[in-house]
């Protein structure tokens, strides 16, 4: 029951993400009315979130590795649900995208600590089902926001959206008082610190460490940080304009010296070849989620309630195909079911941009193009969290998925600059199809895990997965499976019981 418990209450932090994360899109026309902002300037408000991912992503991540998984969830979930609250009271574009930092720092450590808390708490054979039960939980969360949407904002107006948003800190008072910590950080970090362990104490990340570093590099990392912000701020704000190529070079390099000081000098090339592999995996995917209802509107001529109705397909696409990742991840391994559903969704990109005159069969084609290629995302979490140990798991994802998720910011422009040369359709098709393969090799050929070896040449396998010279989590519920062995190149399948 303890697994299950584990699941519902990070799922629901995650429902609770996805629906905060989206409403700043549903109600972005009305804010641009009200506070005067052309098209550019709005849109800023929803990139404003990447801008501190990366630090929420590090800090809270750490925060869980120092303290536990539970602790971190319930502050990110207050940070995330506060800021979303205080969006509800901005009188002007500064105060709401300053509201919209506080929501990215939540953000991403929820990413980063629920992910952790739900893996560490499931049998090692049934980790990648868990991780794509827990990612349905964001595509649940904008399904929900589309629906209060429509009932909310006639009668009361876009304010009472964000308000609505407070609701998640009962959630996160509920997880503080009556939920256990996860089974992998209590046996091998929580009950060592108190000694119960009977050997060494393992040291302690502090959530600070790597910005405020002692002797001469805390200037140093204290300068990068303002750098990065500043860097950020230019690229996905109308202020930087004319600099957008400078500004990302500047972000791009502020953000790997942090992963070469957090992977160190044999995990450096492996954070930095993690952060590039999740760059891409947004790069194929946010696309279609992001200018999707621009492509039905704009080429198609759909109805905003067509458009309803089509995007409805997609969402549920993504949440079913989040669940049977899982199943297939634990049946043929997470790299290898990564891979192969991502060459079946392949053959349905464009056939999805060819449909013209049915809107049953472009939300069918839609259906299957985001149950393979996006709902594939749902294991994402489990391929990722298996290259670092328990000790530093939730800093390190947290960061390097965070960092990589500025991909999501960026697919869109990428889209929007391809579609001046064709249709965007077909614009989006050809982004969509590229980064995919991209994706597929990167991910199939284990490239992140061989370019660390590199570096350094004993690297463990699968973190997540029991073998000789680590000590497993307690399975509860589960059968041990001691020594177990990667089926496709360093990765346990995990099909048998």
């Amino acid at each position: 029951m303890g697994q299950w418990k584990a699941l519902s209450a990070a799922w629901i932090g995650y429902l609770l993400d996805g629906f905060d994360f989206v409403l700043i899109t549903l109600v972005l026309t009305e804010i641009a009315h009200d506070f005067h902002l052309d098209t550019a300037t709005a849109a800023s408000l929803v990139s404003a979130a990447f801008i501190t991912r990366w630090l929420g992503g590090a800090l809270l991540g750490a925060l869980g590795d120092r303290h536990g998984r539970r602790t971190a969830m319930v502050v990110s979930i207050l940070l995330y649900s506060l800021g979303t609250f205080a969006c509800g009271f901005a009188w002007d574009y500064t105060s709401l995208f300053a509201a919209r930092l506080v929501i990215g720092l939540g953000m991403a450590g929820e990413y980063s600590s629920s992910v952790t808390y739900v893996l560490e708490s499931w049998p090692v054979r049934l980790r990648n089902r868990a991780s794509g039960f827990l990612i349905s939980g964001y595509a649940g969360g904008t399904v929900l926001a589309g629906q209060l949407y429509a009932w909310v904002v006639p009668v009361g107006g876009w304010r009472w959206m964000f308000w609505i948003g407070v609701l998640p800190v009962l959630v996160a008072v509920w997880m503080r008082r009556s939920l256990p910590e996860s089974g992998d950080w209590q046996s091998e970090i929580g009950d060592a610190a108190k000694g119960g362990t009977g050997g060494a104490v393992p040291e302690h990340p502090h959530p600070f460490r790597l910005l405020f570093a002692r002797g001469s590099r805390r200037p140093v990392n204290a300068a990068l940080t303002a750098v990065a912000f500043a860097a950020l701020f230019c690229v996905f704000t109308p202020l930087g304009a004319g600099f957008v190529p400078w500004s990302a070079t500047v972000a791009a390099l502020c953000l790997v010296a942090f992963a070469v000081q957090l992977g160190g000098r044999r995990g450096w090339l492996r954070y930095v070849a993690l952060m590039v592999t999740v760059f891409c995996a947004f790069l194929y995917s946010w696309p279609v989620q992001s200018l999707l209802p621009t492509y039905l509107k704009s080429e198609l001529g759909y109805t905003p309630a067509q458009v309803g109705e089509v995007v409805f397909f997609a969402g549920f696409g993504a949440m079913v195909g989040c669940w049977l990742a899982g199943f297939t991840g634990d049946l043929l391994g997470t790299r290898r079911a990564y891979a192969v559903t991502l060459v079946a969704s392949l053959a349905f990109v464009f056939p999805v941009f060819a449909v013209r005159g049915s809107l049953v069969g472009l939300g069918a084609l839609l259906f299957v193009l985001l149950a393979l290629g996006q709902g594939i995302s749902g294991i994402l979490p489990k391929y990722i969290a298996g290259h670092f140990p328990t000790a530093t798991r939730a800093a390190s994802l947290g960061f390097v998925y965070n960092v990589g998720a500025l991909g999501g910011a960026v697919a869109p422009v990428l889209g929007a600059q391809l579609a001046r040369g064709m249709p965007l359709g077909r614009a989006l098709a050809v982004l969509t199809f590229g980064l995919t393969l991209l994706v597929v090799v990167l991910v199939g050929g284990d490239v992140p895990r061989r370019l660390g070896r590199l570096v350094e040449r004993q690297e463990a396998g699968d973190h997540l997965v029991p073998g000789p010279g680590r000590g497993p989590g307690p399975e509860q519920g589960g059968a041990r499976r001691a020594g177990a062995s990667e089926a496709d190149g360093g990765e346990a399948s995990a099909g048998a019981a």
